[in-house]
């Protein structure tokens, strides 16, 4: 009975002792594992109010956003927005099919102590044959307003469709804070 006591114990504090000194494991399509230890856009504990992590302030535009981009009088897109901090976004455009391709990518850098400025990729697909119809690159220069609830700004989108000259726009954009609460 001592024996198999004292292989218990044994098998106990190897499995504690690989346990304490095991790295972590972290599932990330390659993205290191110090990035993913911090949360993405807030940190927060029992309820306390949120605050984005890139600046510690609330005025940060690290978050969730709903969006919506004006041209011309019209809509041009809505949807939503999140800026992460390590300087990427990405959005789900609302006004685009999932089978024309409604999420598109940016990076994005603070310019000054609340505004940012975002150079943001598209793809357009054309839904019947899911041939690639266009390239767009869309440009953001927003400012977050003094609460951190919302930002505003200006936009350039740059169109390439497939066989077609380039087009270019300019517009309005807004954005709402969205939160857990």
């Amino acid at each position: 009975m001592a024996r198999i006591t004292r292989k218990l114990a044994l098998a106990a504090a190897v499995l504690a002792a690989a346990s304490a000194f095991a790295p972590a494991a972290w599932a990330g399509c390659g993205v290191n594992a110090t990035a993913l230890k911090k949360h993405a856009s807030w940190t927060g504990q029992d309820g306390a109010m949120l605050i984005p992590v890139a600046n510690m302030g609330q005025n940060s535009i690290v978050g969730l956003w709903s969006v919506t981009l004006t041209a011309g009088g019209g809509t041009f897109d809505w949807g939503y927005q999140v800026w992460h901090d390590d300087g990427t976004e990405i959005m789900n455009s609302g006004s685009r099919a999932p089978s024309t391709e409604n999420f598109c990518l940016g990076v994005w850098a603070q310019t000054g102590p609340f505004s940012y400025h975002l150079n943001h990729y598209a793809l357009s697909y054309d839904s019947a044959s899911g041939a690639l119809n266009a390239r767009v690159n869309i440009k953001e220069n927003v400012v977050v307003d003094q609460k951190g609830g919302t930002f505003s700004g200006s936009f350039t989108a740059d169109i390439f469709p497939v066989g077609a000259p380039p087009q270019h726009l300019g517009g309005q954009i807004v954005g709402q804070r969205l939160t857990a609460n």
